[in-house]
């Protein structure tokens, strides 16, 4: 069951489905390939943590995963998903469950896989180092441990400031939530206009960002809580100590609130 204090990432995965269309699916594709730096991930068996939409387990089904098992915690979240199962005749490589990466009594009941995915998910748990450590441990010698994880930043509008934003906007009426999803469109509008950049291309052209959506991305940045944050370097120590045999293949660094992006792998 949903707590009600949390944001229900599930319900805005759902409005995800209606625009969900072939470059979306074949932008993700290319992002869980690109990073990973693989061709494709044929003979190996994919763990989705914190599915969502079920868009990453879907790709990873369409580029050959052996075997695919999704989680989520939200029960939206896992019905969005097993929409996508359907749409490819309920394969029986890929197996979807609700439960949390937090939940023992869940998770102790799973394999360790070769890519073990999760992005922006594990700082929304409340407990993020425990769930990346739980996650990491899925991870089998000589697999990939794919994560984002929010940038923390200092400052006035830092990463604490954010964090105020978020729990004011799931407190707020749906009218005050819909303002403040205005102002964050005009924000990124600014922004894009001070930069020389043109908005609508921006705004058109999302789908290239793993396949995302705009309007979904505004809701889900505004009501992403629980919210916590990490830099780089408090990530690559915090497993490099917890897992001596991981080493880190990749970072794709933020300047900003987004997420840090790691691509860890377990030594044989």
């Amino acid at each position: 069951m949903i707590n009600k204090k949390k944001f229900s990432f599930g319900k805005n995965w759902q409005s995800f489905l209606r625009v969900l269309d072939k470059d979306r699916i074949e932008n993700a594709k290319l992002s869980l390939l690109e990073f990973l730096d693989l061709k494709d991930i044929q003979n190996k068996s994919f763990l989705d943590i914190g599915c969502g939409s079920g868009l990453f387990s879907y790709a990873a089904f369409i580029i050959g995963a052996r075997k695919i098992v999704s989680f989520d915690v939200d029960h939206y979240s896992v019905t969005s998903s097993k929409y996508l199962h359907k749409q490819v005749k309920y394969p029986s490589n890929w197996e979807i469950f609700e439960g949390s990466i937090l939940d023992r009594n869940f998770y102790s009941k799973l394999e360790k896989f070769d890519v073990v995915y999760s992005w922006g998910v594990l700082h929304h748990t409340g407990q993020m180092w425990r769930a990346i450590k739980n996650a990491a441990g899925f991870v089998r010698k000589g697999g990939y441990f794919y994560i984002a994880i929010y940038n923390k930043v200092n400052g006035f509008i830092g990463s604490n400031f954010w964090l105020k934003v978020k729990k004011l906007y799931n407190s707020s009426p749906k009218i005050l939530k819909t303002l403040f999803e205005i102002e964050l469109t005009l924000n990124f509008i600014t922004s894009k206009i001070i930069r020389f950049k043109n908005p609508l291309k921006e705004i058109i052209t999302y789908k290239k960002r793993r396949g995302m959506n705009f309007r979904v991305d505004v809701r889900d940045s505004l009501g992403g809580y629980p919210y916590e944050f990490a830099t780089v370097e408090e990530i690559v120590k915090f497993l490099k100590l917890t897992f001596p045999d991981f080493k880190i293949l990749k970072v794709k660094q933020t300047n900003g609130l987004g997420n840090n992006w790691f691509l860890f792998k377990r030594d044989n």
